[in-house]
């Protein structure tokens, strides 16, 4: 069993737990995640790592109640155990293999779409426990939905905001302010790494492949299984089939087919669906039957 020693609500229906995890710990690196399962009946979860303690043996997790066993998840309090917590699984950032000299003289745009940030976080702290410190645009639809903010000034040379609603930084898309900030600086940025929502993902590589700016790309949201045996998060990167969970789950932004990603994305929504209106039916008769 896997304790959760710390448990918050950072944002509406977003939550950050702390889990004592040790051997996870040991050997997690940024861009990694886990397969988290809440009980005997849950089923696998796979959430990417939003940051670790080899020393206190922790690692820390963010999930959206976005369904069902994600709900069932964020039931869960400080005290109380997952039944399971397997990793670290995937492979990590592809930056953390360069040579530091190299690195520390390249210059990072990191993008962030909404619970992006979390995975997007780890990446940050090693980046600055390296001597970089990267540039990044935090995105949400409105000021209540940007995540880790504090952590992540504390590890970025600059952050820029974008809300949907102008509630919070500028008003409009993270494209548009990562526009602002090249066509001020043109040639400054050697390399974009943008983690977040798909379609957010497919606009930042639409933008900079035109103007020839490496960009990173995290797949993690197509991932099931979690081994690459399911097959659900297979996609087509440089016209080879890949398997995010396995081969990724971070790869070259202008080389992914985005639009198979999208479409493998929504397979099984109907089935999520009519999944969730089962359970919530069957949740809803065990409590009549308790109270009867």
């Amino acid at each position: 069993m896997y304790r959760i020693i710390e448990k918050k609500n950072i944002g509406p229906e977003i939550w950050q737990m702390k889990v004592h995890a040790p051997r996870v710990a040991k050997y997690a690196m940024p861009g990694q995640f886990v397969i988290v399962i809440t009980d005997k009946k849950g089923e696998r979860i796979p959430l990417t790592i939003c940051d670790y303690n080899r020393k206190e043996g922790w690692v820390v997790i963010v999930l959206q109640t976005v369904g069902f066993s994600t709900k069932r998840m964020a039931a869960l309090n400080q005290g109380e155990a997952f039944a399971d917590f397997v990793g670290p699984l995937g492979q990590a950032s592809l930056f953390i293999n360069e040579e530091k000299e190299k690195l520390k003289n390249k210059r990072f745009i990191f993008i962030a779409g909404g619970v992006g940030a979390a995975p997007v976080y780890p990446q940050l702290k090693w980046l600055a426990e390296n001597a970089v410190k990267p540039d990044i645009i935090l995105g949400a639809r409105s000021k209540e939905q940007l995540i880790l903010l504090d952590e992540l000034k504390e590890v970025s040379e600059n952050v820029f905001i974008a809300t949907n609603d102008g509630s919070a930084g500028e008003k409009g898309f993270v494209t548009d302010v990562l526009k602002k900030l090249i066509d001020e600086k043109p040639g400054y940025y050697h390399e974009c790494v943008a983690i977040g929502p798909m379609i957010m993902m497919k606009s930042v590589a639409d933008m900079t492949r035109g103007l020839g700016l490496k960009t990173i790309v995290s797949l993690n949201t197509l991932m099931i299984d979690g081994t690459g045996m399911c097959g659900a998060c297979r996609v087509t990167v440089g016209g080879k089939v890949k398997f995010t969970c396995v081969d990724g789950p971070e790869f070259d932004g202008h080389e992914v087919n985005f639009e198979e990603a999208m479409r493998r994305q929504g397979m099984y929504r109907k089935e999520e669906t009519e999944s969730h209106k089962c359970n919530i039916d069957k949740a809803v008769e065990e409590s009549h039957n308790k109270k009867a």
